[in-house]
């Protein structure tokens, strides 16, 4: 049996479990923990003993004491849950499966086009998770639920019965975007997908309960709901309740934001503090903005929405229908070949950002900037040094540096959105 995520769902086991996750293989005694969380040791043996009966952690051994009976030592266990994250990119699709500590256990990628249609492209993000979770019933029919809220209204637990590969039955009416008939869905849905493409697909033996899969895709977007805005340059899906489509078809919980919110995420979580901006040049541009410690998504989810800065008011049109974007100037720049100039631009970006929330670091990634990563830190930094020595700055310009995470980055902070809330982030 998997995980009973209902042990976790009050905050205080959130802190426990947070801590013995931080602890790793070496553990940590209840002594400790509580110590660190202020709890009581009759509150911390409670929640350690339903987190013990549940799966979700395990006895390390024992550890010397300096007085008295060695103390127990407790340990997560990483595989009693796990997570799938998406990254749906403009023209790709890539997706990892994680354990609770949030290490990629399983991951699989494939070409997409994101203009092919809801019901195509919920179809392929579908197929993914099936073959990557083991092609069967997500999350091994336990049907529990969990009681932690991943956000926008969403549970973080086991599917209730939706098997995989179908549609419920309220769904099939004549006309759905979500489960379209077979001879609806575009032939080159069916053509084998190009090796050449495709990352090497490893699946572990078997999975415990399945929290729930974390979509990222670009904005503008309504996190809290999962519905998409008019995304930039497939204004089509304005209005795509993302999210609720995904649930229905896989029957687990979805949680859906942003690419560069997932990205952000990942790097908190990874041990990246102060403020930063996680700019993402791949085939757009954005940004992810994490200040005092969570991701700032804004009222409506419309902050980070970066590469829509208008720097030049006669510039060239954008897909946004404005001009002079920096997304627009920028990928312009990129397609000349001329590299320098489009760090300039995206440096200019980066100015305006620093000097409007006073961040401590910038972080680049995207596959843009992963093909020449060295002359994109240069650029940006040239530009953030300028600005500081024209205002007199008494400290350091700004720091710049590429993101580390590489290619899987977005991916698995998408995975974060329910391990998040399982460990007391409220940000997942």
């Amino acid at each position: 049996m998997g995980a009973n995520l209902l042990a976790v769902r009050s905050h205080n086991a959130a802190l426990v479990l947070d801590l013995l996750r931080t602890a790793g293989t070496d553990g940590i005694s209840r002594l400790e923990l509580a110590d660190r969380t202020g709890l009581t040791p009759q509150a911390v043996s409670k929640i350690t003993a339903r987190l013990r009966d549940s799966g979700l952690v395990a006895e390390a051994g024992r550890r010397a004491s300096t007085g008295g009976k060695p103390r127990t030592v407790l340990r997560l266990v990483p595989e009693a849950g796990h997570a799938v994250g998406v990254h749906l990119d403009r023209d790709e699709l890539r997706v990892v499966l994680v354990d609770l500590t949030g290490a990629v256990v399983g991951e699989r990628g494939a070409p997409l086009d994101l203009g092919a249609g809801a019901g195509v492209v919920v179809e392929a993000v579908a197929r993914e998770v099936e073959e990557l979770v083991g092609g069967g019933g997500l999350g091994g029919g336990a049907g529990a639920g969990a009681g932690v809220s991943a956000g926008g209204g969403a549970d973080v637990g086991v599917g209730t019965g939706v098997s995989a590969g179908a549609c419920p039955a309220d769904a099939a009416r004549p006309v759905d975007p979500v489960c379209p008939a077979d001879d609806a869905r575009p032939a080159d849905l069916a053509r084998p997908e190009s090796p050449s493409r495709r990352v090497p697909h490893r699946t572990p033996a078997g999975t415990a309960h399945l929290l729930g899969v974390g979509v990222a895709l670009p904005g503008p977007l309504d996190h809290a709901h999962g519905i998409l805005h008019r995304v930039t340059g497939f204004p089509e899906w304005d209005g795509f309740p993302l999210r609720d489509a995904l649930a229905r078809r896989l029957g687990v919980p979805v949680v859906v934001d942003k690419d560069t919110n997932a990205a952000a995420l990942g790097l908190a979580v990874g041990g990246e503090g102060g403020a930063f901006a996680y700019l993402h040049l791949g085939t757009g541009l954005g940004a992810g903005l994490v200040i005092g410690g969570g991701v700032h998504r804004g009222a409506r989810t419309g902050a980070g929405e970066f590469g829509h800065q208008v720097i030049q008011l006669d510039g060239p049109p954008c897909d946004c229908g404005n001009r002079g974007c920096i997304e627009a100037l920028c990928l312009a720049a990129v397609a000349r070949g001329d590299v320098d100039e489009a760090a300039r631009v995206l440096g200019a970006g980066a100015a305006n950002l620093v000097g409007l929330l006073d961040i401590d670091l910038v972080l680049l990634g995207g596959r843009t900037v992963a093909a020449d990563p060295e002359p994109f830190v240069r650029g940006v930094a040239a530009v953030l040094g300028e600005r500081a020595r024209r205002e007199g700055a008494r400290e350091a310009a700004v720091p710049v540096r590429v993101a580390p995470g590489g290619a899987r980055g977005v991916t698995e902070g998408a995975a974060q959105f329910l391990l998040g809330p399982l460990f007391g982030r409220a940000d997942g």
